[in-house]
């Protein structure tokens, strides 16, 4: 009976971590490694083998780096300066807790378009910065998903 308890636990934590990727105070590729690793807990370190282990870990860190680092990544090919991904990295977080996704989204876009506007004057290299950390923001939430999908997919053919 525990160890039903305990999959359908870890199952759950893999079905919130592909959620994670969508509701942005949900921490998704964390919540689907604590599945991962509750689930081969219980199997007393066997299941699943150390290749598939390894290989779920690699997809939830790469989940993880495509969380934190999508909007500062797209904000600088657009651009924009690492002072300045700095400024709309704290903005955005700000604004997610007090407001929500949205305002997390306008937060990014609001304050790499005024850094880069004070840098230098230029209203359509300011947007376009914007635009592309905007498009990186949104974008890292699709890889998310498809990233802790591919794990929970691959994780129950591996287990079950």
């Amino acid at each position: 009976m525990v160890e039903l308890v305990v999959t359908i636990a870890a199952v759950t934590l893999l079905a919130l971590g592909v959620l994670g990727g969508v509701l942005p105070m949900l921490p998704g590729a964390p919540l689907s490694l604590a599945g991962i690793y509750l689930y081969w807990w219980r199997s007393g370190f066997t299941d699943p083998g150390l290749a598939v282990l390894l290989g779920l870990t690699a997809l939830g860190l790469l989940a993880i780096v495509a969380e934190y680092a999508g909007g500062a990544v797209s904000a600088t090919f657009g651009g924009a300066a690492r002072s300045t991904v700095l400024v709309a990295t704290v903005v955005g977080i700000v604004a997610l807790v007090l407001a929500g996704p949205l305002a997390l989204i306008g937060g990014v876009a609001g304050a790499v378009f005024c850094v880069e506007f004070y840098r230098h004057r230029d209203p359509r290299r300011s947007a376009r910065a914007a635009a592309y950390a905007v498009v990186g923001v949104l974008a890292s939430s699709v890889v998310q998903v498809l990233l802790t999908l591919t794990i929970l997919v691959a994780f129950l053919l591996a287990v079950l």
